[in-house]
């Protein structure tokens, strides 16, 4: 028997058990060690359920107090100016109130089976959920909740909804107190706190006003579709809005009604029908807006959209004091320059106007206007204030040219430049002036003065693409890439959704840092945000150097002479400011398309900017229609708003001039960078030089058989002391894409006293 089972132990590769070391054991010792494995997993569980256990009463021991009254306030959030004022009141009384009685079953059915099908089971925290949706996530990736409706109606009404809060602590206070309301609130208490609560875009609260408002009706008598649309809408009310993402809201609306069959509410022909019914049916047109909304719409679009970059939060869900650097009497006043003909002769009431005014030392956006004539009915209109997608012409020009020349180059004001045939280059395309001519000799004051095109991208070769990028970025303002073209122009064919390009905002920031010595301060709305636990955020500008000291005097001592002596219409009696014009024009290809071959007092954008020491102040004109052209006689438009606000602003601050840094010397009339001039040019008058007037028309028939006048003389110019020992702006090497061809209209260079008022 031993040879046989030992042979049977060789033939199964097994060895027979003696009960000594070095053997395999008994089954009754193998027995045991499973015992003890077992024991001890137990134990761990064991220590990690009282661990859990003791973590969670820990948290939910400092939950909130269960107070009702929460649960049918809304939380809206309210927004003060500068004087702590409140001009906004987000959702606070955009609401009907539906009682638990009166809640249809259509829409109990529909909410239940989206939100929480095993609603009527659970009490408060369910269980089967949490697994299902942790599985789920391992499963996808995903962020599935595990939330039941008591427990979305705790966190809406006492917690913050920010991604961020939803903490482990915060989520096991949700979860004792969501076990607390059903312990004292029937389920369809429950349900009807929810329905009232809810967000549903628009600055609308609760389901009940959500159908009056987008319906004209009560819930009662909302079909099928309808009654899903709602009832889908407040895990994303914006991005599920049918207004303004009907392609969404179709898709969130079928969801519902799919779980609704599945849940054995409603049949599969019902389905098929209320899928079948456009998303649009029976909506009625949005009326909100009231008559002080329309003078704040924008500027409180841009609020809402700061506060929740900065924070995170939902200004519509989290009940938020917000303090912002509205300037109230000024927004009123700008609102009705813009939208009243009290102040501005406009062309029609068609033409748009995007305005912003900036507080120069603090970078606080005062007020803006993005949009002009809006419709009754509108709310959270496009604020074309911070659409960087249209032209601001020649206010490029200090920015992208002569602000880096005096930059890097330490030319001076007086810096003399060539108005002669210029193209852009590495391509046979010509940069014209407006006007057609070209007046020779000039310094580089009168070249700004007179918005000469071809000055500044010779101005642009000389400083380089790169470093007018570099001078540009500090402004923050970006091209991807920056052109050659833009030396005369912010067209750019890659926006970036708003990253590239020049808006009004950026532009009256950009400038105010000329005003503000070369230090940027970034544009801010928001000075202070207060909690509903009472806590505080606050905010103020990001400033940097964006140049030196001596370019921002500089440039600033040149702008002056671009209100006084070439755009009259900006002109305001003693007031010291500075500012600059820019008219963009139309292709070649433009007017073939717009059947407008041959007219040249057209275009699709005016702008003006202009600064004091107190205020920055851009205006952009134009049609939303591109091809919708301004003409000449309208072009003046934005300097007349911006004179009529600066007017007001200027009431109530000292006239202050900006004060001349030791960084710059001022040789005559002109200024130069301390150290950068010659021993020579110290000491040399100021010499005027001037062209013929038969020099002028000579030119000027060269590029013109007939845009010139032989009567009109040229400018009489101020050149530089020693101007042979600079050299002529070299062009850089820089390959240059195919310009937009924008051209300054330019005021009349004649140097008389009162030169004819044009852009």
């Amino acid at each position: 028997m031993a040879s046989e089972f030992g042979t049977r132990s060789q033939k199964h590769g097994t060895q027979p058990s003696t009960g000594m070391p070095g053997g395999t054991g008994t089954p009754k010792k193998k027995k045991k060690i499973f015992v003890k494995i077992l024991i001890g997993l137990v134990a761990l569980g064991f220590i990690g359920l009282l661990s859990g256990v003791g973590l969670f009463w820990f948290y939910a021991k400092d939950a909130p107090e269960l107070d009702e009254s929460r649960l049918s306030d809304t939380v809206s959030s309210k927004l003060y100016d500068i004087n702590n004022e409140v001009f906004e009141d987000l959702g606070s009384e955009k609401r009907e109130i539906i009682q638990p009685n009166d809640v249809p079953q259509l829409l109990k059915d529909a909410v239940v089976s989206v939100e929480d099908k095993r609603f009527y089971k659970h009490n408060g925290v369910d269980p089967i959920r949490i697994v299902g949706s942790l599985f789920s996530n391992l499963k996808t990736g995903g962020l599935q909740g595990g939330s039941t409706l008591t427990q979305q109606l705790i966190k809406l009404s006492f917690f913050s909804t920010k991604a961020s809060d939803q903490t482990l602590k915060r989520k096991a206070q949700e979860a004792w107190m969501a076990v607390e309301l059903e312990r004292e609130n029937s389920k369809s208490e429950i349900l009807t706190y929810y329905i009232n609560k809810v967000y549903m875009a628009n600055g609308v609260y609760g389901m009940e006003t959500a159908a009056q408002t987008y319906f004209g009706k009560p819930l009662s008598e909302l079909n099928l579709s309808q009654t899903a649309l709602l009832a889908g809408m407040p895990q994303a009310p914006n991005d599920y809005d049918p207004y303004t993402n009907p392609e969404l809201a179709k898709e969130r609306r079928d969801i519902v009604l799919l779980t609704m069959e599945q849940n054995d509410k409603i049949t599969e022909e019902e389905y098929k029908q209320a899928v079948a019914t456009p998303v649009e049916d029976g909506l009625q047109p949005l009326n909100q807006s009231t008559a002080d909304r329309k003078v704040i719409d924008n500027y409180v679009t841009e609020v809402i959209a700061e506060v929740e970059e900065k924070t995170g939060k939902n200004v519509y869900t989290d009940g938020l004091d917000i303090y912002t650097n509205l300037d109230m009497n000024a927004q009123k006043y700008l609102f009705d320059i813009i939208n009243t003909d009290q102040y501005v002769e406009y062309p029609d009431a068609d033409l748009q106007v995007a305005s912003t005014v900036i507080d120069v030392k603090t970078g606080q956006v005062k007020a803006q206007i993005g949009r002009r004539n809006i419709p009754d009915d509108a709310q959270l209109t496009e604020n074309l204030a911070v659409n960087t997608g249209r032209d601001v012409g020649s206010t490029m020009k200090p920015m992208v040219d002569y602000g880096p020349a005096i930059e890097y180059l330490d030319y001076s004001t007086g810096k003399m430049m060539v108005d002669q045939p210029t193209t852009y280059k590495g391509t046979s395309t010509s940069v014209f002036n407006s006007d057609l001519q070209y007046f020779g000799s000039m310094t580089m004051r009168k070249a700004i003065v007179y918005s000469r095109n071809t000055t500044a991208v010779q101005t642009f070769d000389a400083v380089g693409g790169d470093k007018a990028a570099e001078f540009l970025k500090g402004l923050d303002i970006e091209f991807n890439p920056i052109e050659q073209a833009n030396a005369i122009s912010s067209n750019t064919s890659d926006l970036g959704g708003g990253k590239y390009g020049v808006s009004s905002l950026k532009l009256a920031a950009a400038y105010a840092a000329f005003g503000n010595g070369g230090t940027y301060n970034k544009p801010y709305y928001v000075s202070r945000v207060v909690y509903q636990d009472d806590s505080v955020d606050e905010f103020s500008t990001e400033s940097t150097r964006a140049m030196k000291d001596s370019t921002a005097y500089m440039m600033t001592d040149m702008l002056k002479d671009v209100i006084t002596e070439g755009v009259n219409n900006a002109a305001i009696d003693g007031l010291i400011q500075a500012g600059k014009t820019g008219t963009s024009n139309y292709s070649d290809e433009d007017l073939v398309r717009m059947g407008m071959v041959g007219q040249s007092n057209i275009a699709p954008d005016s702008s003006f900017v202009g600064y004091s020491t107190h205020y920055a102040i851009s205006v952009w004109t134009g049609y939303e229609n591109r091809d919708t052209p301004i003409h000449s006689e309208y072009w003046g438009t934005a300097s007349d708003i911006y004179r009529e606000m600066m007017l007001y602003l200027s009431q109530s601050v000292s006239n202050d001039d900006w004060e001349m840094p030791d960084s710059v010397v001022r040789i005559g009339s002109e200024l130069y960078v301390k150290g950068a001039q010659t021993q020579t040019s110290i000491y040399t008058s100021e010499v005027q030089t001037s062209t013929t007037t038969s020099e002028s028309s000579s030119e000027s028939s060269s590029s013109s058989s007939s845009s010139s006048t032989a009567e009109e003389p040229t400018p009489t110019v101020e050149p530089e002391p020693t101007p042979s020992s600079e050299e002529e702006p070299t062009p850089s090497s820089e390959e240059e894409p195919t310009p937009s061809s924008e051209e300054e209209p330019t005021p009349d260079p004649t140097p008389t006293p009162d030169p004819t008022p044009t852009p």
